[in-house]
């Protein structure tokens, strides 16, 4: 990876910084000092721009995604040791004054274009973007006319090197309320009493879309309870979207269930998940199989389901006949499950807070490859994090008996070991 022109640039960005400190150092006039502070300021808003420009070009381009990662929050905040909500800025900021491509390959404009230039022109401050941005997509102001909302827009992005952002938040917000004066139309038609639910599988890819209504409140209640209960963000810092965590919260709910609820027996047995592989595929050690209901697997993915899962081999020959069907098997048993739960305390990621009830067990070296099922092998990972050790470059290793993860090196080049800080051990005496 040849980085020598921005080598170069660091070099003069610290010089130019060190000359900044010696200029505002001690003797210096009051107003040296001032002036050394809004310099700071300008360089901070300047190093703000080229960072959000980044992250278009690298949200454009796919990268977050290639490298393993569902959004580029998150690709962010372990690259930069970033909180989360400080990812998320830059990529609300990145989504609304930077140029985008359509799906046709075609240059589009910036989504907030006056507050692109207030931004550009260092006018408005990275926060001023994400209040805008917020207010904008308010449901008040989804129901104004492109018209008003684009002059609301000229507003908000007019009054930002004039207010701070909370005093920009609170002057948007009265905006949009007087321009949306009517509020939403009142309904009074009669609505049907409807309850369905309908699974989609994919005809050209993996996966599938559920969609549904609920009439019934108590039906509707007791799928939101479910839902609700694993939905909530899993520390302070998550920023996945509520449409997000909702759908792996469901997710998550039903893989529980098949593991350790009740379900009526389909076919005169009880619900799984069964993973179909071809014998080709199991002698060359499975680089493919398929699911009942959701497609293909990737060899990712099937990894995955094979570090913890309630399994049921079914061979098939070259013609799909099946060869043998093997008797269900739970890779971990339950009390060495308890075990790593008990020493992680829960997903053993470093910044995550997932409890332990929602973890899985991730073989350290893969149980194909020899791993051996034991408490030294096996580290309790969340669901998107058991997904991101295995389709990215994170690697996970024990030491002295407790797991480290291995950031890969496009986040740090010299791949220092992370784990979730130890406990402080009170001095004795």
């Amino acid at each position: 990876m040849n980085t020598g022109s921005v080598d170069t640039a660091r070099d003069r960005l610290r010089e130019a910084t060190a000359q900044l400190c010696a200029a505002a150092g001690p003797g210096a006039a009051a107003d040296e000092v001032i002036a050394a502070l809004s310099a700071c300021e300008e360089a901070r808003r300047s190093m703000d721009r080229a960072m959000v420009g980044m992250v278009a070009d690298l949200r454009r381009r796919g990268v977050f995604a290639e490298r393993g990662y569902r959004s580029p929050a998150g690709a962010l905040g372990d690259l930069l040791r970033w909180e989360r909500f400080e990812a998320r800025r830059r990529v609300v900021a990145a989504e609304s004054v930077c140029e985008q491509i359509g799906l046709d390959g075609e240059a589009l404009p910036a989504r907030l274009p006056a507050t692109a230039t207030a931004f550009a022109a260092g006018e408005a401050g990275l926060r001023h973007v994400e209040v805008i941005a917020r207010v904008l997509d308010s449901a008040a102001a989804r129901r104004l006319d492109p018209e008003t909302w684009a002059g609301a827009e000229v507003q908000l992005a007019a009054k930002a090197p004039l207010y701070t952002p909370s005093e920009l938040y609170s002057w948007g917000t009265q905006l949009v309320e007087i321009l949306d004066q009517d509020g939403a139309e009142p309904d009074d038609s009669p609505r049907p009493q409807i309850n369905e639910l309908r699974l989609t599988r994919f005809r050209t890819r993996p996966g599938g879309k559920l969609t549904g209504r609920y009439d019934d409140a108590a039906m509707f209640d007791a799928l939101a309870a479910v839902i609700d209960a694993g939905a909530a963000p899993r520390d302070p810092d998550d920023q996945r979207s509520i449409p997000e965590r909702q759908a792996e919260a469901l997710a998550e709910a039903c893989d529980q269930v098949l593991s350790r609820g009740r379900l009526p027996e389909t076919g005169g047995r009880r619900p799984q998940l069964v993973v179909t592989v071809r014998l080709e595929d199991l002698e060359r050690r499975a680089a493919a199989a398929a699911l009942e209901f959701g497609g293909q697997l990737t060899a990712q993915t099937l990894r995955q389901l094979a570090c913890d899962a309630a399994v049921v081999p079914v061979v098939l020959d070259g013609k799909g006949v099946p060869l043998d069907v093997g008797r269900i098997k739970r890779t971990v048993p339950d009390g060495l499950r308890r075990a790593v739960l008990t020493r992680d305390g829960g997903c053993a990621f470093p910044g995550c807070r997932r409890r332990p009830s929602w973890c899985e067990v991730h073989h350290v070296k893969e149980w194909q490859r020899g791993g051996p099922t034991a408490l030294g092998n096996l580290v309790a990972l969340c669901a998107m994090h058991h997904r991101l050790v295995h389709h990215s470059l994170w690697e996970v290793r024990m030491v002295d008996g407790l797991p480290e993860f291995v950031p890969p090196s496009w986040i740090d080049r010299e791949r220092r070991p992370r784990r979730r800080p130890s406990p402080v051990v009170q001095p004795v005496g």
